[in-house]
């Protein structure tokens, strides 16, 4: 009986602790495993090798869609802004702009990307 006892609770212990939980992993749209501790920083290679006067569809290509955009004309120009995420300030699991780097594009060609760039062509 005893023995009984003893197989009865090693089952049900078994059975209990083999209930794991699998954490679902994330993947980019090339099916490739991301998180957006890996995202933040592939932004940040990315963006820092961006030639100057690269063409918005070739930015849109390397770096996906992005966290936010804005766009504009002025007299015969258009901007565009694309904003990525490359850091993280607020642990609350949205992104903000202030965890983004803006990217600016005049009739479609990157002008620059920071704050910089992004004051002076406000200025304009």
């Amino acid at each position: 009986m005893k023995y009984f006892a003893h197989l009865l609770a090693s089952l049900f212990l078994i059975s209990s602790l083999s209930g794991c939980i699998i954490v679902g992993e994330r993947y980019d749209d090339d099916g490739h495993h991301s998180s957006w501790e890996e995202r933040q920083r592939e932004n940040r290679q990315i963006i820092s090798q961006l030639p100057m006067q690269s063409s918005r569809k070739s930015v849109l290509d390397q770096l996906g869609a992005p966290e936010f955009s804005e766009a504009y004309t002025k007299g015969n120009d258009e901007y565009r802004i694309l904003y990525y995420r490359t850091q993280r300030k607020h642990d609350d699991g949205d992104t903000t702009i202030d965890e983004t780097t803006p990217l600016v594009f005049k009739n479609d060609q990157l002008l620059g990307w920071g704050e910089q760039i992004l004051k002076s062509v406000s200025n304009l």
